[in-house]
């Protein structure tokens, strides 16, 4: 009786809640009459819920799962499952294979008293778990295994049908990432560099995705009886992947990553939307009135489109036209009189399009596109001949028989029929250098090249990669790193390599492939580009991530030919460095009825097939016959294209001196960097028209005094310092907060950015040291503790400066404190606590509250602490002060139990900030608001390249912060104060741009608080089968003038309260008295033997 009053309660207090705040789900109740097929179950019929397949490390899955266990228990709050109430699933269902957890999951439901074995409707979730397998084995061994793992999981569910009724068994795979275990358990990932792992895992992940439908296909859904069936999750849930945003998950953001994956599993478990996209990954779908059950393959038929293999087309072949295919009639001294004859070797660098993955890979197996078809490379392949393999190697052999260095047949880089094609598959810019390296070294070793003498052609095509993951780094696939990376490539065939012609291919404009992941029609693996390409393929149209994407991929071409136009690469006749433009834009192939034409592609559409690599090969031929000035910048696949030929007037390879060619003049360089200030572009600059007398009505022009607490990074220490004995000055001028030195243009700072709405402004420190400190309380190497002492010291200067009205003067304190009380955990773990924290913090806001009028607090969110471990630099300073500043911190190896704690108070800091402003405690006054700016939530500190740390915003000791950081920091903060609570910004985007700062608008001019971040009603309807996470949280109903007393509706709700609770109590009593009588039958039969 006590769990059903349990039940009762909660079901009430659910129904009242749901009904007076807005629930995201309507069709939360069970149906009518009990579900007769697994056909009919909603989710509140489901009365078990089970997993089958958690191995005992895979932890996020774990969790994953138990959230999905929360969620159900909404729908049906009497939910039977094996995870405890610890959120912990049970050992038995964590060991062995998947039939001896199915076998372990019939004994435990056979063995429960709280569900009916025979009545009850039942969801097995039989998770397929990747992470054990080793996706760079050799193909045929992945197929195997990939054989063993269908097996088995036909040989659980069997087991399950025989032993289980009503039963509905949803099928997922799960693709966990490469973790340490599975590091541990395949020693060949460390033959293969990141790019070709990420390929590998994509493609073996999709292809356990197909097999696994087949056997479902093949088993009929192991339905030969109504209350039973098994559905397979149409999309894997992939650990890691973007969200549609195009920003990363990060590093730290493991609970909005298991929120995702979350999200997923239970989309996949629901009958889908008719032709309604899901706008974003953290979106809770809800079963609607049309479709209110959980997916079958009878409810719900999926698609199983087959497209049926055919041979590989053989009219990939070329007719070569040219009748002169005579060389020079001796070896050419310069690179501007080679003829195609005169080459003797040829070779390419570059990522999987030139190392061949897919080309000849049959529709249906896309397991294949992991295989390398390095003869078929379009520049570099040298297969049978040029009519039946279109490459530039095969067309040159019409004109050199004896043409060295293409490659033949199937292989990776450092098979001996690769040769000197060293492309790489999943290489990115910063890859080339060390491919040309291997390329030259080769060259050198391999006899039959002379390696003075011979003239080498060499292709150079990079950029879909950098594209790919932009969104996932900026940073380290800049526009100005994928430059310096080819720069450095190139730079390097200069000076090791004696004639060299360099095609250096222009990298394509990558967006138009989207198309082929849009139309439904072709039957694209588009969740499995999402994995190889996401920040090209996710973006919504028109959104600003795509816009991104396309600037920068425009940045790429248009930086690559400043730096040829630059002439850097012509400083001698023996070399040279030709752009290749042919890929500037592109037009995709298309079918007779408009659709993209997927026969040119590999069965991942990415990947271009043989029929595409013949196009290329052409195209880029071409281009080398064309002179500077006029080569094609556009490739339509839809027109058939003749190889041209050189003409007497024009026998050379063209080069920008044989086209009679200027490089155009440089683009101007950027001014040297020389002081971090910002530019400010606000006009609305004016006051409120009198004094407010409410915080929430507070605009940036009605700040008179400006405060500040904290610790050495509040103090300035060694914001400006350039040696180690300066280290502990403190440049208070220069103070993210509360600095005041010279103006914005030249030191960004959160005064000098209000200096411009108020230039009366009061509070700001400047110079250095005590003497100028103005409001700045803050201390180097202050502890939480020490704020309350902080609070005293400025409440009595405000009150003694004759320049400050202390009770009519509106003031904003910024508070940022916890980065010393972490750095000494280790040391004080009782008074260092989270509760400590909080304690002090909270009586540093009660005496601000209580005793100083007109404030607005900025509690800035603490930074995580563990991100200074990466900070490294091979200076005095950074190897003994770093050490010295936060032994806690630094001294602990990465993956110490000691650092693992740490992040844990970190995040538990962080959690007492947010949980002692949440409420009310502060509310009580018109005068005051304390708001929380979260910038630093989620901490990421910007690269110059491969793993290396932008030291320069550091202090020569690696771990207090420059003026730079400061200047980023203000500018966070300022946007942050202009973002409405629940919306902001909560990670730091610390990249160089003088026109970052944000202004407040004409219809929110005021500084935001929690009193005024109330959203408007929104204008837009909204589909009721998709509801949105912020929306359910954020919402607000508008404040309306209404006739009836304030008590009524409460009143009114009471009552509805009441009524529904004794409602629930009569329709459980009545549920109860039937099964007591339904037990004391079946314990009656059992006695008299029926």
């Amino acid at each position: 009786m006590g769990k059903m009053f349990q039940q009762l309660l909660l079901i009430s207090l659910l129904g009242f809640t749901w009904a007076t705040a807005g629930l995201p789900c309507t069709q939360v109740f069970p149906s009518q009459q009990p579900p007769l097929t697994a056909d009919t179950v909603r989710p509140s019929d489901v009365a078990v819920l089970s997993y089958v397949g958690v191995q005992e490390q895979s932890t996020e899955l774990s969790t994953v799962l138990s959230k999905l266990t929360e969620l159900m228990t909404l729908f049906n709050p009497g939910l039977v499952t094996p995870i405890s109430e610890d959120k912990r699933i049970p050992q038995f269902l964590q060991h062995g294979t998947l039939v001896d957890q199915a076998n372990e999951l019939s004994l435990y439901l056979e063995s429960n008293k709280g569900a009916d074995e025979n009545q009850d409707w039942k969801l097995v979730l039989l998770v397929v778990q990747l992470d054990r397998l080793c996706a760079c084995e050799q193909q045929e061994q992945i197929s195997s295994l990939l054989k063993q793992v269908v097996e088995e999981v036909d040989n659980a569910v069997q087991l399950l049908h025989s032993q289980l009724k009503k039963t509905i068994v949803s099928v997922a795979l799960w693709d966990g990432g490469l973790n340490t275990f599975q590091t541990k358990m395949c020693p060949c990932t460390h033959t293969y560099t990141d790019g070709e792992l990420k390929l590998q895992r994509a493609m073996l992940t999709h292809t356990l995705q197909e097999l696994l439908d087949e056997l479902m296909v093949k088993k009929h859904w192991y339905r030969d009886r109504d209350d039973f069936t098994v559905t397979l999750q149409a999309t894997p849930l992939i650990r890691g992947l973007s969200s549609q945003t195009g920003k990363p998950i990060g590093e730290f953001e493991s609970s909005k990553r298991t929120d995702e994956l979350m999200l997923q599993l239970w989309r996949n478990l629901l009958q889908p939307m008719v032709d309604q996209r899901i706008p974003d990954i953290l979106t809770l779908q809800c079963p609607t009135e049309d479709r209110p059950f959980l997916r079958t393959e009878f409810n719900t038929p999926s698609n199983h489109h087959s497209i049926a293999d055919h041979l590989i087309q053989t009219h990939t072949g070329t007719e070569l036209p040219c009748e002169d295919r005579s060389p020079s009639s001796s070896i050419p001294n310069s690179v501007h009189e080679l003829r195609p004859a005169d080459i003797k070797v040829v070779g390419a660098v570059g990522d999987s399009l030139t190392a061949g993955n897919g080309i000849a890979s049959s529709p249906s197996n896309i397991l294949d596109v992991l295989r390398q078809y390095r003869g078929l490379s379009w520049c570099i392949g040298g297969d049978e001949n040029l009519t039946t393999v279109t490459t530039l190697p095969n067309i040159l052999k019409h004109f050199n028989h004896d043409v060295k260095g293409y490659s033949l047949g199937v292989g990776n880089q450092d098979n001996p029929q690769a040769f000197l094609n060293q492309a790489v598959p999943g290489a990115k810019s910063r890859d080339i250098p060390s491919q040309v390296r291997t390329l030259v070294t080769k060259m050198k070793n391999d006899v039959n090249i002379d390696f003075e003498s011979d003239w080498k052609l060499i292709t150079v095509f990079i950029g879909g990669n950098d594209l790919c993951s932009y969104c996932e780094n900026s940073l380290l696939y800049s526009v100005e790193n994928y430059v310096r990376f080819l720069k450095e490539s190139l730079d390097y065939l200069q000076k090791e390599v004696p004639r060299a012609l360099v095609n250096l291919v222009e990298p394509l404009y990558i967006t138009p492939l989207r198309e082929m992941h849009r139309d439904a029609s072709l039957n694209c693996p588009t969740w499995l580009m999402n994995i190889l390409c996401p920040c090209v393929v996710m973006p919504e149209p028109n959104s600003e991530a795509l816009q991104i994407v396309e600037t920068v991929n425009r940045g790429y071409q248009r930086l690559l030919h400043e730096l040829i136009e630059s002439g850097r690469y012509d400083t001698h006749s023996n070399f040279t460095v030709v752009i290749q433009p042919f890929l500037r834009d592109i037009a995709l192939p298309r079918l007779p009825d408009g659709r993209p034409d997927r026969s040119y592609f590999s069965p991942d559409c990415f990947h271009l097939g043989q029929k595409a690599q013949t196009v290329l090969a052409r195209s880029l031929w071409n281009n080398m016959l064309e002179p500077l000035g006029s080569k094609t910048s556009s490739q339509d696949f839809n027109s058939a294209s003749e190889l041209k030929c050189s003409t007497n007037e024009a026998p050379f390879i063209r080069t920008y001196e044989n086209s009679d060619y200027m490089y155009s003049a440089p683009s101007p360089k950027p001014d040297p960097i020389t002081n971090w200030g910002s530019d400010f572009s606000c006009n609305n600059l004016a006051p409120s028209d009198s004094q407010p007398t409410s915080v929430h009505k507070l605009r940036p022009s009605d700040i008179q005094v400006v405060a500040a607490l904290g610790d050495s990074v509040t103090a300035g220490t060694g914001a400006k310092s350039s040696s180690i004995p300066n280290l502990n000055t403190e440049y208070k001028g220069v103070s993210w907060s509360i600095g005041g030195d010279q103006t914005l243009e030249t030191v960004s700072t959160l005064p000098n950015i209000l200096k411009k709405f108020n230039p009366d402004l009061q509070g700001f420190s400047e110079g250095e040291g005590q003497l100028q400190k103005g409001f700045n309380m803050a201390v180097a190497g202050a502890k939480t503790s020490e704020l309350p002492a902080q609070v005293q010291a400025l409440i009595k200067a405000m009150k003694e400066n004759k320049e400050v009205n202390f009770e009519s003067d509106w003031k904003l304190v910024t508070i940022f404190i916890g980065t010393t009380d972490l750095c000494n955990y280790c040391y004080d773990q009782n008074n260092l606590s989270p509760k400590y924290f909080s304690h002090n913090l909270m009586l540093t806001l009660d005496m601000l509250y209580e005793e100083v009028p007109r404030v607005l607090v900025n509690l800035v969110d603490l930074m995580q602490m563990d991100v200074f471990k990466t900070v490294k630099k091979d200076t005095l300073g950074c190897s003994l002060q770093q050490s010295f500043s936060c032994h806690c911190v630094i001294n602990p190896a990465n993956n110490a139990p000691e650092i693992e704690e740490l992040k844990r108070i970190n995040r538990n800091y962080q959690t007492e900030i947010k949980y002692l402003i949440s409420g009310d405690r502060y509310d009580g006054k018109e005068d005051f608001a304390v708001v929380l700016q979260p910038f630093f939530h989620y901490s990421f500190i910007p690269q110059t390249g491969v793993g290396e740390t932008d030291t320069s915003f550091f202090s020569v000791d690696c771990f207090h912060l420059s003026e730079r950081t400061h200047a980023e920091m203000a500018i966070a903060l300022w946007n942050n104060m202009l973002e409405p609570v629940g919306r902001k910004q909560d990670y730091n985007n610390f990249t160089h741009d003088r026109a970052k700062i944000h202004c407040p608008s004409e219809a929110s001019p005021f500084i935001f608080t929690k009193g005024n971040s109330q959203p408007e009603l929104p204008k837009t309807t909204v589909d009721p089968g998709i509801i949105t996470t912020s929306a359910v949280s954020s919402t607000i109903l508008p404040k309306c003038s209404t006739p009836l007393p304030v008590w009524v509706p409460v009143v009114v709700g009471l009552v509805s309260l009441l009524a529904g609770i004794i409602m629930c109590w009569l329709i459980m009593s009545v549920v109860q008295r039937k099964k007591s009588k339904k037990s004391a039958k079946a314990a009656q039969n059992k006695t008299t033997g029926f």
